[in-house]
């Protein structure tokens, strides 16, 4: 796993949240309180002088870990930001898992169109997942929250002028470039707050966090940002090996995003 250089991730992160405030009249970001999102958090705050100057969104399937419930009251706490909070059903689903699945995209819809939001920050990255690397900056979703993979606006020498399809509303992933390793060196640089879940705990940790239906904790020692960042320098096992393989598989993925997985 190979980091980046922090400052110039930073700067580009900043331009692209920076651009997304001003190209669009109603936007909102997704956070999930995982490291990625929080960090999206934190670069947010820079954007603007210390202040989320748009509400946060979270997608709670009413079983997440009290851990992360417990977070979520504390940063917005702390940052004073405005936190909306959709729940989602927990149903059978023909695509992805029943707890994590297309149930939490239909949730979001409902927000969009209560709220009226023309655009969403995520914190995706390339580096996640097969599917996810075929993402852009500034990617544009219709009515029904679909993509189209194939058909994405042209992005080139950090020009983000391209025409993007209003009709629904665009995905800003102002991480797209950034890879693990990277976040937890910002995450230590900056002192970010972070889950406890992310620290282990009689020898197990959270290494990628969902709800508690569909995440298993990994071995693990790392008790501080430090450790964490010197079991990532060695280790081979994937990010998300914690997480449920129905939806991780690349068909499944592709399926899930094409509707609006998050």
């Amino acid at each position: 796993m190979i980091a980046q250089d922090l400052k110039t991730l930073e700067e580009r992160s900043i331009y692209i949240i920076r651009e997304a405030k001003l190209k669009f009249k109603n936007i909102a970001a997704l956070w999930s309180m995982g490291k990625d999102s929080t960090t999206m958090l934190a670069l947010t705050r820079k954007a603007f002088l210390g202040k989320i100057p748009f509400p946060v969104i979270h997608i709670d399937n009413s079983i997440d870990f009290p851990e992360t419930y417990a977070f979520r009251e504390y940063l917005a706490k702390k940052w004073n930001f405005k936190v909306i909070v959709g729940h989602s059903d927990i149903k059978p689903d023909s695509v992805g898992s029943a707890c994590c699945g297309q149930n939490k995209p239909e949730t979001l819809k409902k927000i969009m169109k209560e709220y009226g939001f023309d655009a969403l920050i995520v914190s995706i990255r390339r580096d996640e997942h097969a599917i996810r690397s075929k993402e852009r900056y500034f990617s544009p979703r219709d009515k029904k929250f679909r993509w189209n993979y194939r058909n994405q606006p042209a992005e080139l020498w950090d020009d983000y002028s391209s025409k993007l399809d209003t009709k629904g509303h665009v995905r800003v992933h102002p991480l797209l470039d950034w890879n693990e390793l990277d976040i937890w060196r910002y995450v230590k640089q900056e002192r970010i707050p972070i889950n406890p879940l992310y620290f282990s705990r009689n020898g197990f940790r959270y290494r990628s966090l969902g709800c508690t239906h569909c995440t298993v904790a990994l071995k693990s020692n790392a008790q501080k940002v430090d450790d964490i960042i010197k079991e990532l320098e060695i280790t081979k096992q994937e990010e998300r090996s914690g997480r449920s393989m129905d939806k991780e598989r690349e068909y499944v993925m592709q399926r899930l995003r094409a509707l609006g997985y998050l």
